[in-house]
């Protein structure tokens, strides 16, 4: 092979792995998604608990906002909510969030005598 062919090898692996390393970063599982715009629910998936809905919705609607709030399982439970939405009105929506159903430590079952 000649030189010039190794060198266009090689930089095409580079590629790929700079490519790989940054846009492919782990995530965790999506528990829900919701998202608002101009305080109106316009989508959701997932199953989101009834009563955090319920007071999200309210939050959107006196706000006016157009955001996104999606909660992620990965290790821990996390909740992210879009970075056009001003730090109180994140905070009172973090404070509603029930991190305590999510966060159950799981019995092991197999340890248990029966």
């Amino acid at each position: 092979m000649t030189p010039t062919v190794l060198k266009i090898i090689f930089i095409a692996i580079g590629i790929f792995l700079a490519y790989k390393l940054i846009f492919s970063s782990k995530k965790g599982l999506t528990i829900f998604e919701m998202h608002f715009k101009d305080g109106r629910l316009i989508s959701h998936k997932g199953k989101i608990p009834e009563k955090f809905q319920k007071e999200c919705r309210a939050i959107a609607k006196a706000e006016k906002l157009t955001c996104s709030v999606k909660c992620e399982k990965a290790g821990s439970v996390r909740l992210h909510i879009s970075a056009n939405v001003n730090d109180t009105i994140t905070q009172r929506i973090r404070n509603l969030f029930p991190f305590e159903i999510y966060e159950k430590k799981q019995q092991d079952k197999s340890r248990q005598a029966g």
